[in-house]
């Protein structure tokens, strides 16, 4: 392994100890899912990739052979896997199918390489929400996956775009990700900060994709989101949360549900970084070494220095 990213998912599964809900608890293993190396060694009959090759490792592991997976929406595989064994990403060797190694080339760096797994995810929202050319978007969450989300939005034709976030360090560093405007969200007050969002705007989003999984994030964006428009739920939420259904009924937003990612995003990815379409390298914040992987954890988790994505070094240092 050479860089591995820390996403939400690995801080929630470090600190609560289960994946999504209780009734999913993680066993001892690794974590780290987000991930580019190099291929050390491979099996007889391995075609895909050679010994040499720098890859991008596509971390999921669906069953391929349900209704879901015909229907190349594999994300929602009830059969799924995240991880195979014990066998999280942040170590120097890992064993994966060469179906899951996607070669980079060579002018895409290990770290935009470890970049396409939450870049597909961004991907998805965006495809899943309806972004497209002369909407107008708001981000709700300045973490790497907003971020991703961000980038994605102006590559499918977004005009206007906000970022809203608590911190504002990662606030800061959004804007030297790409051109937009931002709003510290300094108030539990949904309808409060939906104001807030409208006069730094000049009008209601058309689009708001929900990044940080809080209950009044998600709160915030239906009052923040046009009547008619979309609010794509793509963070990680707690298992119940009091929403104003009311609210979006009555403005009849459309809401979405945004889990990973289907089949054709991650190779998408790929496309938008190895063409430029996406530069992704300036939501790279920060590195740190294996050895000291959670300091790396902690830093990610409280935004450290306004971090936004946050690279574990895998390789062996020189001395």
């Amino acid at each position: 392994m050479h860089s591995v990213g820390i996403c939400g998912t690995d801080i929630h599964n470090w600190k609560k100890g289960y994946m999504l809900l209780e009734k999913y608890p993680i066993k001892p293993r690794g974590l780290g899912h987000e991930g580019s190396g190099v291929v050390s060694a491979s099996g007889d009959g391995v075609t895909e990739v050679h010994i040499g090759d720098r890859v991008a490792i596509q971390p999921l592991f669906p069953c391929m052979e349900c209704e879901f997976c015909e229907a190349a929406r594999y994300n929602i595989c009830p059969k799924i896997a995240l991880w195979i064994g014990t066998g999280g990403q942040f170590t120097r060797y890992i064993v994966r199918s060469a179906k899951c190694c996607y070669r980079l080339p060579d002018h895409v760096s290990f770290e935009e390489g470890a970049l396409l797994e939450p870049l597909a995810l961004g991907l998805h929202a965006v495809q899943r929400s309806g972004v497209g050319i002369g909407k107008t978007v708001l981000i709700v969450g300045a973490g790497s996956i907003g971020m991703l989300c961000l980038l994605s939005a102006k590559a499918a034709g977004a005009t206007e775009t906000c970022v809203a976030d608590i911190f504002q360090g990662r606030l800061d560093s959004a804007k030297k990700v790409c051109q937009t405007s931002v709003v510290l969200v300094d108030s539990t007050d949904g309808e409060e900060m939906a104001i807030k969002i409208e006069e730094t705007m000049g009008n209601m989003p058309d689009i708001t994709i929900e990044c940080s999984g809080s209950e009044a994030a998600i709160q915030m964006a239906i009052h923040a989101t046009k009547p008619g428009g979309t609010v794509a739920l793509a963070g990680l939420a707690p298992p119940m949360a009091t929403i104003p259904l009311a609210i979006a009924t009555v403005k009849e937003l459309n809401i979405t549900c945004v889990f990973r990612y289907a089949h054709d995003s991650y190779r998408r990815a790929l496309a938008a970084v190895s063409t430029g379409t996406i530069n992704a390298k300036p939501v790279i914040t920060h590195h740190f070494p294996l050895e000291k992987a959670p300091e790396a954890m902690e830093a990610a988790r409280v935004a450290k220095d306004g971090a936004i994505k946050i690279i574990v070094d895998c390789y062996k240092q020189k001395e």
